[in-house]
């Protein structure tokens, strides 16, 4: 029975003519629940991390006026200050926010919150007490990952996951636990856009054949074990499950081409010693993941908290030798500038992404890239590692109903961003608030809504933003 062109997959029609060629999204080829206008529309979600904090001189600072990473005046008349004017070219499509942070890490440390960052979560106060939840980044794959080939895409500088609370990866799973992030260019280049060969069923049927194995073993251990050790045996059992999720996910896409792109101009062996390359390759791997629908969700940590590592090198981008060590100086003389000039740089290069993403008509869709992705980007802690007042920034999503061109302050007490400023030493990490500060989570859980996921609560919010 001949079936309509409509109803085929445009990759099999295609290899089923006897070429193997990846083209552009043509609505002509798509199935009806790909038509713009559909409930499964594109939307995306990317989220930054940037360690450290970020300037915050008090106004009788002489360093206040264009050093001071929020920007100054009201609502809709903000003015950005040098640290942020390389986004004003974006002005319209971003929003601004203050006073947001999370209740339950607000006297931690803020070298100790990047694990919380997209969870929310209470860690606890001691490291035998710690326990994560579901990243918001997660939160979303769960909902769109099922479209593509990768749910989602978890990079850093650093890579790996790092230790509780000196995490290198944004992205936690269901069991609060850390997902490893790739941070080498040429190797989640060719996760993206590389074939895996001609033997990659059968190393899918052994990956199969070997969980098989591991479940079978792990009934017959589990009547001989301790309660303790049954509970650990779930935890593992559970990453086995996860596993196999993977395999039966990467079965169901082997015979799908994966999409051919032009790397020409990727610098595919540059490492965090060439800083600013570096960042332009990872965002650009982003773009291309976007582009081509490899993923609809991607986290990346720029480094990690108390300048462990080698992201503590992009500060060389702009001539200092690291970047924590900017945010113990700032009492020197043109400590607030120096930081500050790092900054502008951070967000220099985000900027360029998002500018890209603008650029890009969206693939079968209305507008552009920008429009269909939501920009998330800030830091969990404000003034010398304070764990309040997070700076964040949300650029994009006006095709998923996001309002932008705003400067957005919340809680009481702390308006012109002085309670969390002009801190250069850890006295002031566990002081009391003597101002209110909205949960973070409630942000989180409006973008999630407008997401498309059907959610009431997430991180402890307790209702979601309106002005978003």
């Amino acid at each position: 029975m001949a079936l309509p062109i409509s109803s085929l997959d445009r990759r099999k029609f295609l290899r089923g003519a006897g070429v193997a060629l990846a083209l552009p999204w043509m609505e002509t080829f798509a199935s009806p629940d790909r038509v713009v206008g559909k409930s499964s529309q594109r939307k995306r979600l990317a989220c930054f991390y940037l360690p450290d904090g970020v300037p915050m001189p008090l106004e009788k600072d002489p360093s206040f006026k264009d050093w001071s990473w929020f920007p100054h005046g009201g609502r809709t008349d903000f003015r950005l200050t040098k640290c942020m004017e390389t986004l004003a070219p974006l002005r319209d499509d971003m929003t601004v926010f203050s006073g947001l942070s999370h209740p339950a890490v607000r006297r931690v440390h803020g070298h100790r919150n990047a694990d919380q960052f997209l969870t929310g979560a209470n860690t606890g106060a001691m490291d035998d007490e710690y326990k994560n939840s579901i990243s918001l980044d997660q939160v979303f794959a769960e909902h769109a990952g099922e479209h593509t080939r990768h749910a989602s895409l978890v990079l850093s500088t650093d890579g790996g996951t790092g230790s509780p609370r000196g995490a290198h990866t944004m992205s936690f799973n269901a069991e609060g636990r850390p997902i490893p992030a790739e941070h080498k260019p040429k190797r989640i280049f060719d996760m993206l856009f590389v074939k895996s060969g001609p033997d990659a069923a059968r190393r899918l049927a052994l990956s199969e054949s070997a969980l098989d194995d591991l479940m079978e073993d792990a009934r017959s251990l589990k009547h001989s074990l301790s309660k303790h050790d049954q509970e650990t045996l779930a935890e593992y059992l559970q990453s086995v499950r996860e596993t196999e999720v993977r395999v039966e996910k990467a079965r169901r896409w082997l015979d799908v081409a994966v999409p051919v792109v032009n790397a020409d101009g990727l610098k595919l062996d540059v490492t965090p010693e060439d800083p600013r390359n570096f960042l332009r390759t990872m965002y650009e791997l982003i773009y291309l993941a976007f582009k081509t629908d490899s993923t609809r969700v991607a986290t990346y940590q720029l480094g990690r908290e108390n300048g462990v590592g080698i992201s503590d090198y992009l500060a060389r981008a702009v001539g200092f030798k690291a970047a924590h060590s900017l945010s113990h100086e700032t009492k020197n003389p043109d400590g607030y500038r120096n930081f500050g000039v790092y900054c502008r740089f951070i967000n220099e290069e985000l900027g360029r992404f998002a500018t890209r993403l603008k650029e890009t008509p969206e693939p079968g869709g209305d507008g552009n890239m920008l429009d269909h992705t939501a920009l998330f980007f800030g830091s969990a802690s404000s003034a010398f590692h304070l764990s309040r007042n997070y700076p964040l920034i949300l650029m994009g999503g006006r095709k998923l109903g996001f309002k932008h061109g705003q400067y957005l302050k919340y809680g009481r007490g702390n308006e012109r961003n002085q309670a969390t400023s002009g801190i250069s030493s850890d006295s002031g990490w566990n002081r009391e608030m003597s101002y209110t500060e909205l949960p973070l989570s409630n942000l989180y859980l409006s973008m999630l809504q407008k997401l498309g996921v059907e959610t009431e609560s997430f991180g402890g919010s307790t209702e979601p933003l309106s002005e978003v």
